[in-house]
Formats: structure tokens, C-alpha cells, sequence
């Protein structure tokens, strides 16, 4: 994937308006410019739009090279461009920068490899507006390895709280709670004490939706 920071829609010198966004990418990649215009159409905010700026570049730089008659038959469905005005919305509305460039690949994967189901896809659009920073982080200490030299004995929370020495312990427990609560993770036993390698390896606490969701975040 390209850097995280193109800057293939260059900022306007005057006041930018979403016909200029729109225009760019047209010219750059001309089958997703009509999509685009009809969704910038409603977007007025110079904040937002320069977040909306910033994810398209990136979606252009991404999709520099790329060739497919099924994407570009794609983009002109009406499904896509409901998925289209989903995200950018989002992305709009989202002052984290780490979100907005994972906003950025989900619409990348989307259009290179069309077919997911588009309830599946707005399922992930809704999961990432509720997951903050801290979340990722959790998620990233539970996909790893575990340890080849374990203690005897451990716990999950213990685990977490080696991995994440910035976070306090009670604030690990509330993060994995939310995770749980959006599907994400089915770690119900931070305390339970468990053999070192047990305690170690969490990959299993990740659900099949939670792999999905975190390789887009590494992709991103």
C-alpha cells in the first residue's frame, strides 16, 4: 500500500469546495469521479473536507495503477456508492488520523476486491466508528505470538498488562469488555490463573469478525 500521506488532492490556495476534491479525482482516476462528485455534492465544511481530501489521495494513489472492468463496473452501482457516502462521511467526522487512513483501505479493499456482502461491510463501518485508539491496542497485544520461554504460571490479564505497560490494569479490563461487547474478542477470563503458555498465547480471543476487521487496520 502506498505512504500513509499522499497528497495526490493538493489543498487549494483559495477556499477549496467539494467540486474541486471531486474534479481532481476524476481527472486522476476517472472511473471513481462520478461516485465521488454525486457523494462531495453534500459536503460543504473545510475541515471536513480537507479529512475527506486526505483519504481520497490516498484512495488515488491506491488505485493509481490499478485495472479491472469488474471494480469499475462496481463503483457505478448504487451500492457502492451508498458505501461510498457511509465512509467519507465518517472519515469527515473523524479526528483520528490512524481511523481515517483504515477508512481509506476498507474503501481500497472494496473496490480492488468487490463481493463482500454490503451488510458485512457496513457491520464494519459501524465497529470501526466505536473503536478508539486504545482498542487497537489491544487487539495488536492480542495477536501476538506468545512468549517461547513463558512463566509456569499466568494470567490473560497479565498478559495484556506486559504488553501494554501504558495502560492501567482496570482500564485493560474495560477495553477488552467493549471489545467483547462488539464481537470483536470473546475474552471472558482476564483473571482466570492458567498455565504460562496459556496465559501467553490470546490469538484464540480474537473473533473470525475480529481477524477481518484487524487486517484492515494492518493493511492500513
Amino acid at each position: 500500500m502506498a505512504d500513509s500521506k499522499p497528497d495526490l488532492v493538493p489543498a487549494s490556495t483559495t477556499t477549496e469546495t467539494a467540486l474541486d476534491i471531486a474534479a481532481f479525482v476524476g481527472s486522476a482516476v476517472p472511473w471513481i469521479g462520478g461516485p465521488v462528485s454525486n457523494v462531495l455534492g453534500g459536503i460543504s465544511t473545510g475541515r471536513k473536507l480537507a479529512r475527506i481530501r486526505e483519504v481520497l489521495g490516498g484512495l488515488v494513489s491506491d488505485l493509481n495503477e490499478f485495472k479491472s472492468e469488474v471494480s469499475e463496473e462496481y463503483v457505478k452501482s448504487e451500492e457502492f456508492e451508498e458505501l461510498l457516502e457511509q465512509t467519507l462521511r465518517k472519515a469527515a467526522d473523524e479526528r483520528n488520523e490512524e481511523k481515517r487512513q483504515i477508512y481509506r483501505s476498507f474503501l481500497t479493499n472494496a473496490i480492488e476486491s468487490p463481493g463482500e456482502p454490503y451488510d458485512e461491510q457496513i457491520r464494519f463501518l459501524r465497529t470501526l466508528e466505536e473503536i478508539q485508539p486504545d482498542h487497537l491496542k489491544i487487539l495488536h497485544a492480542l495477536s501476538q505470538e506468545p512468549s517461547p520461554k513463558p512463566d509456569m504460571m499466568g494470567s490473560p490479564n497479565q498478559t495484556l498488562c506486559n504488553r501494554l505497560p501504558g495502560i492501567d490494569k482496570d482500564r485493560i479490563a474495560e477495553l477488552v469488555d467493549q471489545l467483547n461487547d462488539m464481537r470483536i474478542t470473546n475474552l471472558t477470563s482476564l483473571k482466570t490463573m492458567m498455565t504460562g503458555h496459556g496465559a501467553e498465547d490470546l490469538r484464540h480471543s480474537v473473533t473470525s469478525f475480529g481477524h477481518r476487521f484487524l487486517q484492515f487496520i494492518i493493511e492500513a
